[in-house]
C-alpha cells in the first residue's frame, strides 16, 4: 500500500469539496493578467517543482506545445532523485519543449540558466544588433520557487557597477502565494533582458486527489483541504514503500551486528531507551542531531517491522507506530499545547519539504510519450 494508495483513502473525506479554496479574486485577476502579457513576452519559463514535474503543472499553460521560446525549468533540482530527474528532462525534450535542471540557491547552475535563455533570446531576434530588449516571463503554481529564480537571476546578471546598485529582491517565502504582482528585473545587458515575476497560480478547480497530496505535502496549498497528520501520512506511506530508508542505516542504533529484533514493539522500545540516556533537550527539530535522530527512527521502524506494507491494516499499524516514535525523536510532549501528533506531523513535513528526509520525484513518469 504505497502513497497512491493512502491517496485514495484521504480522498473519502474530499468528496463534497467541489470549489479550490485557493482561487480567490486576487488569484483571479493574477491570472488575467498573465494571459494578456503571455503574447508580448519573447520567452515564457514554465517552473515546475523537479520532485512533482507533471503534477506541479500550471493549467495556464498547458495548451501551449514545445516550442523556442517555451523553456520548462525543473526547480529545487537538489530536491530531487538525480537518475528519476535526468528521465523526467529526456520525457519533455522528447515532446519538443526546452527543459533543465534549476537550482535557484547555486551560481553555477544560475549562469547556465541565465546562458540558455541568453541562447533563446538571441535566437529568437536573429540579430547582430545588441541594443534591443527582450523579456522573460516566470510562470508557475505556488511555492515552485518562481521569486527565488527571479532573485538569482537578477544578482547573476547584472553587468554595470551603476546597476549593481540598484539590485532588487523579489519576496521569498516557505508559504504559497506571496508574491502579489508582476515584477520587473533585469538580467542582463547587450541585449538588455528583464525577467518578469509573476504571482502564482493555480486551476480553479480541485485536482484529483493523488495530485492534490502532492501539492500539498510540497507545500504548493496550504493545508484548506487535508490537515498535516493526514499529509505527513502520506509521506510516510511513501517512505515505507521506498528504499530511501535503508540509505540511514549507519544511523541506526541497532546493536549485535545489525540482527533486526523480531518484534517492532521491542525495536521502538529498545530505541527509545538508548536515546533517554542521550538526554537532549533540543530546541530545533532542524539541528543536525535531531534530524539523525529522526532519520535513524524511521530506519529503525521500517527494518523491524515484519509485516507486509501492501496490506492496509499493517501499514496503518507502522505509520501509527512511527507516529510514537517520532513524538520521542522530536522531543515532542504530551503536554505541549498542541495535539502531539499534529505537532510531530507539522516538523515531519517541514524536515521533508527542506530535503532533511531524503530526495524525492513522487510523479511517475508516463509510459506514452505523446501523454503531456
Amino acid at each position: 500500500m504505497g502513497g497512491r494508495d493512502y491517496a485514495k483513502r484521504i480522498s473519502i473525506g474530499m468528496k463534497k469539496i467541489s470549489k479550490a479554496p485557493w482561487y480567490d479574486s486576487f488569484m483571479a485577476a493574477a491570472t488575467s493578467a498573465i494571459k494578456e502579457r503571455l503574447p508580448f513576452v519573447d520567452i515564457i519559463v514554465h517552473v515546475r517543482d523537479a520532485r512533482i514535474p507533471f503534477s506541479s503543472e500550471c493549467e495556464l499553460l498547458r495548451n501551449y506545445t514545445g516550442s523556442s521560446r517555451h523553456i520548462i525549468a525543473l526547480n529545487k533540482m537538489d530536491l530531487a532523485g538525480g537518475s528519476a530527474l535526468k528521465s523526467w528532462m529526456e520525457y519533455f525534450r522528447e515532446n519538443n519543449f526546452i527543459c533543465c535542471g534549476v537550482n535557484a540557491h547555486n551560481k553555477d547552475n544560475i549562469r547556465e540558466f541565465l546562458n540558455l535563455i541568453q541562447r533563446q533570446v538571441r535566437e529568437l531576434r536573429r540579430t547582430d544588433h545588441t541594443n534591443y530588449t527582450a523579456t522573460v516571463m516566470l510562470i508557475g503554481i505556488p511555492n515552485v520557487g518562481k521569486s527565488a529564480i527571479a532573485n538569482a537571476l537578477h544578482q547573476v546578471g547584472r553587468i554595470s557597477a551603476a546597476e549593481k546598485g540598484k539590485l532588487k529582491h523579489a519576496i521569498v517565502s516557505p508559504e504559497p502565494g506571496e508574491t502579489k504582482d508582476i515584477r520587473s528585473f533585469k538580467i542582463g545587458s547587450h541585449p538588455n533582458i528583464y525577467v518578469l515575476d509573476t504571482p502564482a497560480v493555480l486551476s480553479p478547480e480541485v485536482p484529483d486527489v493523488d495530485v492534490l497530496c502532492k501539492l500539498n505535502l510540497t507545500g504548493a496549498i496550504g493545508d484548506c483541504l487535508v490537515g498535516k497528520k493526514e499529509i505527513a501520512q502520506f509521506f510516510l506511506a511513501i517512505l515505507n514503500s521506498s528504499e530511501q530508508y535503508r540509505k540511514w542505516a549507519h544511523l541506526s542504533t541497532k546493536a549485535d551486528d545489525g540482527i533486526f529484533l523480531n518484534s517492532t514493539t521491542e525495536c521502538l522500545t529498545s530505541f527509545g531507551l538508548q536515546k533517554k540516556e542521550k538526554k537532549k533537550i533540543p530546541t530545533d527539530h532542524t539541528q543536525d542531531d535531531i534530524v539523525h535522530d529522526v532519520r535513524g527512527t524511521l530506519f529503525e521502524t521500517i527494518s523491524c517491522f515484519d509485516g507486509n506494507i501492501r496490506n492496509e491494516d499493517e501499514m496503518d499499524a507502522l505509520i501509527g507506530n512511527q507516529f510514537y516514535a517520532l513524538q520521542e525523536a522530536f522531543h515532542v510532549s504530551n503536554e505541549c499545547g498542541e495535539v502531539p501528533h499534529d505537532k510531530v506531523a507539522a516538523k515531519l513535513l517541514n524536515l521533508f519539504r527542506t530535503g532533511r528526509l531524503g530526495h524525492y520525484i513522487l510523479d511517475h513518469l508516463p509510459t506514452n510519450i505523446h501523454s503531456l
